[in-house]
């Protein structure tokens, strides 16, 4: 019996380790709360907006065709077809509300400053866009293997909500002929119905109740993605984000894009205080150096991606999210020990370490509590900031 004990030394660093208990620093990044003012227009809007897209519906024009015949009287089939439409799982008939209704028109109106006419116009909109884009049909489709590992849904926020991963430097090594080929309308179209393609993937695991995680997370990985090489497929990305404003209102909380070149990084920066005299809340930039700090503002170790300094790894057999982390912040200079127990003889125990900014030195010992026995000395080494220790 005795104990594992691990010395850590150095600059000012933050330590991770699955084991012991939960010391996390949880940063609010929410929006401030509504005043009873705004609380009251945002009731009214809704009331309003929700009449209108009933009227909308019974008037046979939700999808841009007006039914104007004054002696047309629906029928009870019509009058059911038009309680069954839906928008990602959800009832859009307010007088037969689905529990999510009410939170989905929200997005709408949210997305439109809370103008009631112009949230309509983009819902028709919506709607018709999915009828003739045919994405009802669209998660049954076979689009190739191209894009597979770009894209992947991995793990939640520390809000619950799924975070949602794009890795563009796993193209770095397509043929220049295909990235080229991308100019062509064909396979920008291809391209752009495997992004929605993707997006249906993650509202799959949304929930518009009241009280669920109604938004995702999207991370965007710019590593490696520099150059001329992928100028065609910057071009049908900024399409992308185009149709995702337009038809997925406010289903992306946050955009969070990493590894952004220093130049990219400082003059986005710069155009969106001119415009806005303020950098924009919702897209979030980190520099290569600033990566995980960044995604650990909105994402827990135990569920960030170890490749970005988290604690998470895929088919991972010995730790799981309900592992919850152990933080500790040294200043600079400083040491610490950490003491693992190992009460008695026969056990295994794992534990796994990453280290957050600066460079650190890092010894791991056992220490017998038996008179007569010797300390053992397990790992000695350096690490150096956003390495793992294990």
């Amino acid at each position: 019996m005795g104990k594992n004990r691990g010395k850590i030394q150095d600059q000012n660093m933050e330590l991770r380790i699955h084991e012991g208990n939960e010391n996390e620093h949880e940063e609010n990044y929410e929006e401030p709360p509504l005043d009873h003012e705004d609380e009251k227009l945002i009731k009214r809007a809704l009331i309003d907006f929700k009449c209108k897209v009933e009227d909308a519906m019974h008037g046979n024009y939700l999808f841009g065709i007006p039914d104007t015949h004054p002696c047309h009287n629906q029928t009870t089939k019509e009058i059911e077809q038009l309680n069954e439409i839906k928008l990602w799982g959800v009832a859009l008939m307010p007088s037969k509300p689905h529990e999510g209704t009410d939170t989905l028109l929200l997005k709408f109106l949210k997305s439109k400053n809370y103008v009631v006419h112009e949230a309509l116009e983009k819902l028709r909109k919506t709607l018709a866009w999915r009828k003739e884009f045919k994405v009802d049909e669209i998660l049954e489709e076979n689009l190739g293997p191209e894009f597979q590992k770009v894209a992947y849904l991995n793990t939640v926020d520390k809000e619950g909500r799924p975070v949602f991963y794009h890795v563009y430097g796993d193209l770095k090594d397509k043929p220049m002929q295909y990235l080229e080929k991308m100019r062509a309308e064909e396979n920008s179209d291809k391209f752009l119905r495997w992004r929605v393609q993707q997006m249906e993937k993650c509202i799959k695991e949304l929930n518009f109740e009241p009280g669920g995680a109604d938004s995702l997370i999207q991370v965007i990985d710019w590593k490696d993605f520099q150059g001329p090489h992928t100028k065609e497929l910057r071009s049908v990305y900024r399409k992308c984000w185009t149709l995702l404003e337009e038809h997925y209102p406010e289903i992306i909380h946050q955009y969070i894009i990493v590894n952004v070149p220093l130049r990219y990084y400082v003059s986005h920066s710069f155009s969106s205080r001119l415009i806005t005299h303020k950098p924009s809340n919702k897209i979030i930039f980190a520099r290569p150096g600033k990566v995980t700090e960044t995604l650990l503002r909105f994402i827990s170790p135990e569920n960030l991606l170890v490749e970005y300094g988290g604690l998470k790894r895929i088919n991972d057999n010995e730790f799981s999210s309900e592992h919850k982390v152990f933080e500790l912040n040294l200043k600079a200079h400083a040491s610490t020990h950490i003491e693992i127990p190992a009460p008695e003889v026969g056990v295994t125990i794992v534990w796994d370490v990453t280290v957050v900014e600066w460079d650190v030195t890092y010894k791991e010992e056992f220490i017998p509590e038996d008179e007569g026995s010797y300390q053992v000395l397990l790992q000695d080494k350096e690490k150096k900031g956003g390495e793992r220790l294990c």
